[in-house]
């Protein structure tokens, strides 16, 4: 509906390390049933402008809410409706998966009764059942990145931030949590950092382009492929073959003035 509250919202967002200013004025919103996906270069400020969402940074200025929470004035509330998945996927090795996802559950405010359901609902989903009793630091790069979207899912949020949530999956994998996401996508907000551009013509209704902290681009990606010939007039006579990534490389080389 029009009158919706924005589940995410940032407003002139500015963050600096000292001198280098990492996020420059970053102003955008995602609406419940969107998935976002959030590109740009190495070091253009997309996992630093995440993290201010998550409230895992404060920025220099500006503000950033999740379901209508400010993630800096009001950090518990923001945080019981977001679930984040960092990169990399962090969690305790020496756990079991079973042991692991149940600790999460009960800190985030969960009944046994609750856990028991939940826990028994995203083992189906994120097929974990093979490894539910290894320790966590026995799994495969692409379990641990499994285990890491159940973290995420565990109270079922209403936002999703989602850092490379595909990173090390093989290719049958990467096509269930695709399938995952776009399951998900209709009752959640969702932000998801890539860098694999297929990603996003595959499960993403708009795509957020940064680099050197400023944003470039706020689209669908079919409008972002329609656009690049328009940046390089060149390409005009390749418009039906343009890539996602030939727009994306024009769209950060020129634009940032790489």
């Amino acid at each position: 509906m029009a009158n919706e509250l924005k589940l995410v919202e940032t407003r002139a967002l500015i963050m600096r390390f000292g001198s280098v200013t990492a996020v420059d004025g970053i102003s955008f919103s995602v609406d419940r049933g969107e998935v976002v996906g959030f590109l740009g270069p190495n070091g253009a400020g997309k996992s630093t402008t995440m993290k201010i969402i998550a409230g895992f940074l404060e920025p220099t200025s500006g503000s950033a809410f999740v379901a209508g929470h400010d993630s800096r004035k009001d950090p518990i509330a923001a945080r019981q409706r977001l679930g984040y998945l960092p990169e990399g996927a962090p969690a305790y090795p020496d756990m079991t998966v079973a042991d692991f996802l149940s600790f999460v559950s009960g800190l985030r405010g969960l009944s046994a009764r609750q856990t028991n359901h939940r826990l028994a609902e995203l083992v189906e989903s994120i097929d974990l059942a093979e490894v539910w009793n290894r320790r966590i630091e026995a799994l495969s790069k692409g379990y641990k990145r499994r285990v890491g979207i159940a973290m995420a899912l565990v109270h079922d949020p209403d936002v999703l931030i989602l850092d490379e949530p595909t990173d090390g999956l093989d290719p049958n994998q990467k096509h269930e949590m695709r399938s995952l996401i776009r399951t998900l996508a209709p009752s959640k907000a969702i932000i998801v950092s890539t860098h694999i551009l297929e990603e996003v013509e595959a499960i993403c209704t708009r795509a957020i382009v940064i680099a050197r902290g400023r944003m470039l681009a706020d689209s669908t990606p079919a409008q972002l492929l329609a656009a690049a010939p328009e940046r390089d007039p060149s390409l005009q006579q390749l418009v039906k073959t343009t890539r996602l990534e030939d727009a994306f490389r024009q769209i950060t080389l020129h634009q940032a003035g790489v």
